[in-house]
């Protein structure tokens, strides 16, 4: 008799689950909000004022610029996606959520990241036409050519994402329907399946591999060829200025995959999941909470405007 009770237990599927991130400080959940709650004001606050001054702005109509107010959109729905929900979770207590749920949750953060990294990669190549082939910048950098692009990575990132997804989907879940994140995170959704789920995290892993070194390796040809090029043709101020633009980009790049490197690897070492949980929300909100600080420091025409604006 116990032995068949136990066999119908193995042989429930979850389809429900619950996220409680920080398991670790469950006394003081409600204070979590308070982090959570200012930072994502903080997030739309930033980033819309810039969309919104380069859309506005004349002299901010140009391909770099609108690909940094793209790059800002994809902020905002990438924490949007998270922040709300885990907002609820804190104050309201509603933290249960569907199979589906979770993996639409899942999908579409994990699109937004890639997406965003293909932003950076049109960014790239603006700034290697602009530099390395000045005369047919016009002609080539249009904003045709950037929506197209644009919802080129997007349906790519899309399929990038598919097989994640659908690895997840035909997976049993008998183990717990308790999800120690904040978010539908692949490893952590993972961690409640049956049997062996080591072939199953491979998936992500290298997805996440395969479009990393891509990425990376696109810029790396990308910059190199455009520093190459600025420091045999540019001269005095507009050798600076080129410099100055792509370490704007570079730290950007730098700060994205620094953060993403993180937590990659803390969600397969043996650490406190409280840990876990932090550098996943380091890698999803700290970008989207710098970038604007970034390109409204160091990029001299938006930080005029901003001035400009708060003058007025």
């Amino acid at each position: 008799m116990d032995l068949r009770l136990e066999n119908q237990t193995l042989s429930v599927s979850y389809t429900e689950f619950v996220l409680q991130g920080f398991p670790g400080v469950s006394s003081y959940r409600e204070l979590l909000s308070i982090p959570f709650f200012s930072v994502y004001i903080v997030i739309l606050a930033g980033n819309l004022i810039i969309i919104y001054r380069i859309l506005v702005e004349r002299s901010l109509q140009s391909p770099m610029y609108h690909l940094i107010a793209l790059l800002f959109a994809v902020n905002i729905c990438c924490t949007t996606a998270i922040v709300p929900n885990t907002l609820l979770a804190l104050l309201c207590g509603l933290d249960h959520i569907s199979l589906g749920g979770c993996l639409f949750q899942m999908f579409f953060m994990y699109a937004m990241v890639m997406f965003e990294s293909n932003v950076l990669l049109l960014m790239a190549l603006d700034r290697y036409v602009a530099i390395c082939r000045p005369l047919h910048y016009h002609d080539v950098m249009t904003s045709r050519l950037l929506l197209q692009l644009s919802i080129v990575s997007l349906v790519e990132c899309s399929l990038l994402v598919s097989p994640i997804i659908i690895v997840a989907s035909q997976v049993e879940f008998c183990f717990s329907n308790l999800i120690l994140d904040f978010a539908c995170e692949n490893m952590a959704l993972l961690n409640l399946g049956c049997g062996n789920m080591h072939n199953k995290e491979i998936v992500g892993l290298m997805v996440r591999i395969l479009v990393t070194a891509m990425d990376i390796s696109l810029l790396l040809v990308s910059y190199s060829r455009i520093l190459y090029t600025a420091m045999n043709i540019a001269t005095g101020k507009a050798r600076h200025k080129t410099l100055h633009t792509c370490g704007t980009h570079l730290s950007v790049i730098v700060l994205n995959y620094s953060c993403g490197l993180l937590s990659s690897i803390a969600y397969r070492m043996a650490i406190s999941i409280d840990v876990q949980n932090l550098t996943s929300a380091i890698y999803f909100l700290f970008p989207a909470t710098i970038h604007p600080l970034i390109y409204g420091y160091r990029v001299k025409e938006i930080q005029v405007c901003l001035i400009k604006s708060w003058q007025r």
